[in-house]
């Protein structure tokens, strides 16, 4: 698998700085990142680190569920997955607190029991999540019908 690459380039302090994330390998975008904004409630119309990791932990995991789903032999034909990720001030500082997956699925050839089995195995085989393995993620997976 090729290394892909992503940037930042921020000018000023902490608090009176802001920055702009580079998506580099893809070339699909530069979007503003602001700490104040980043603490914000509703964000202040700029993406965050939190943001962007839930951005690649749903997207990841969508993809080790559709390969867990292809190992027992289901079809999916629709999976809609969002990340919530909770950060917060702990004992070590400001930190990533939980993530929680939430999927939503429409698969052929697969009972409610074996889906959740194939869930849970995407969750911990996702590499993401591998990645994040200090960081609680809780996993809420549901069958649902066309």
């Amino acid at each position: 698998m090729p290394t892909r690459t992503a940037r930042t380039a921020w000018d000023g302090g902490l608090q009176d700085g802001s920055g702009q994330v580079e998506l580099t390998s893809s070339g699909l975008g530069t979007f503003d990142v602001s700490f104040p904004k980043r603490a914000s409630e509703d964000g202040g119309g700029v993406t965050n680190p939190e943001e962007l990791v839930g951005a690649a932990h749903s997207a990841c995991y969508a993809m080790s569920l559709a390969a867990a789903l292809g190992k027992v032999n289901a079809t999916p034909h629709s999976m809609d997955v969002t990340a919530h990720v909770s950060v917060g001030m702990s004992a070590a500082g400001l930190g990533l607190t939980g993530i929680e997956l939430v999927v939503r699925a429409e698969v052929e050839g697969i009972d409610n029991a074996a889906f959740l089995e194939a869930a849970e195995a995407a969750k911990i085989n996702c590499p993401i999540s591998k990645a994040l393995t200090g960081v609680p993620i809780t996993l809420d997976a549901a069958l649902i019908t066309a």
